[in-house]
């Protein structure tokens, strides 16, 4: 029996959110655009959706626009607001010479690669300046920092609200005040913590926010951009003009639909959820680096995702850890997930001041359901006999 520790991958789609989307790839499979009758029943389930999916984000129904996950809101919301930028920069000082001083984005130097390389594609493509906020040891952003950074003007400041590498919960919303302090709009990445913990985008008075469906049990593939109408955006792909003409495209009804239930359910959970998560996770850290003395803790240690556990090996290659604790029928992650075929140190550790043979070695453990003391067991024993496995003497072991 396999022991699934990837929590982006481990509890598949429940069935009640499967069964809220079988009317629309079936007999409801309409247009919503369509003036018809089908049509107009598949457009109250996209209008029902979209409600419920704002409720639960703290959001508006007008605020929300169905994307194909994380990665393409997070380009969607930095590269929208750029472009909206460089329009109006044009129409103001005709060759845009006169916005040099706010040609400028600002992100925390542990952002997911989605909001990183977007960034970089605007310096690449339209000469904006990117400037990396520090993070101390656990990863937390500078705000000293920040504040310093956004008085010398930006269009846009990036930060993560939970980071997918090491589980830390950022300050999001003492960031977002300074930079609105200084008249610079924030765009948020908030796909590790929607549905794990509670997400308010008015409340974070952040301007665009990020969600993607597979983190909290929808199908891969469906993603979600909060978006407030104080702030301007071009859209990234052209047609028909759905979803606000910023996201063109025959809406996915049945996608939707799965987002919704799946968020709702999540949501429903969380009260009870969240201690219960944060007391496995406490518990599983405490038996990792009892069982293995050299082991370091990544991230906070109380500011983080209730149901992730990251760390370090100093000495072991984390890939080939990862790999031996497969063959043992423990699945888990090394860096992050979306990075396919890394041989790199994670960018995340090197910029909290990790060596890069140490961020080399990096695990992380995650899961959307509390770990019984058999879980713990397996995932002890597994991490002995693949520490052996690998040539790794333990002294003082305590399995």
């Amino acid at each position: 029996m396999t022991l699934y520790l990837d929590a982006a991958a481990s509890d598949g789609v429940s069935d009640t959110v499967i069964e809220a989307m079988i009317p629309f790839l079936t007999q409801a499979y309409a247009n919503p655009s369509s003036v018809h009758t089908d049509g107009k029943t598949a457009a109250r389930a996209l209008s029902a959706a979209r409600e419920s999916i704002a409720q639960n984000l703290g959001s508006r129904p007008n605020e929300i626009i169905f994307t194909s996950g994380g990665t393409e809101s997070d380009n969607l919301a930095i590269k929208g607001i750029a472009l909206a930028h460089v329009r109006n920069s044009h129409a103001h000082h005709g060759d845009a010479s006169g916005d040099s001083r706010s040609r400028r984005i600002l992100i925390s130097a542990v952002e997911h690669p989605a909001v990183a390389e977007s960034a970089q594609w605007l310096h690449d493509f339209f000469g904006f300046e990117v400037v990396r906020i520090p993070v101390d040891a656990q990863a937390r952003i500078d705000l000293e920092a920040l504040q310093e950074e956004v008085h010398k003007g930006a269009t846009l400041a990036c930060v993560m609200m939970a980071n997918n590498e090491v589980g830390t919960i950022e300050p999001v919303k003492e960031a977002v005040r300074i930079c609105h302090e200084a008249g610079v709009p924030v765009h948020v990445d908030a796909v590790q913590a929607a549905g794990t913990i509670p997400v308010d985008f008015h409340d974070l008075d952040a301007d665009t926010l990020t969600a993607s469906g597979h983190k909290f049990g929808a199908p891969k593939g469906l993603g979600i951009l909060c978006k407030r109408s104080r702030v301007g955006m071009e859209p990234l792909i052209s047609g028909g003009g759905q979803e606000g003409g910023l996201r063109s495209g025959t809406p996915n009804v049945a996608g939707a639909v799965g987002l919704a239930v799946a968020l709702q359910e999540a949501c429903s959970r969380m009260p009870t959820m969240i201690p219960t998560l944060e007391s496995s996770r406490d518990e599983l850290i405490n038996a990792v680096l009892h069982a293995v003395p050299f082991a370091r803790l990544t991230g906070d240690p109380n500011s983080r995702l209730p149901g992730h556990a990251s760390f370090v090996f100093p000495g072991i290659n984390a890939e080939a850890l990862l790999v031996d604790l497969d063959t043992r029928g423990i699945e888990v992650s090394s860096g992050s997930a979306c990075a396919i075929g890394r041989s790199k140190a994670p960018s995340t550790l090197l910029a909290m001041g990790m060596s890069e043979t140490d961020a080399k070695s990096a695990l992380r453990i995650s899961f959307r359901e509390p770990l019984s003391s058999n879980d713990r067991e397996s995932i002890i024993k597994g991490l002995l006999g693949s520490l052996a496995e690998l040539h790794i003497t333990i002294s003082h072991v305590h399995a």
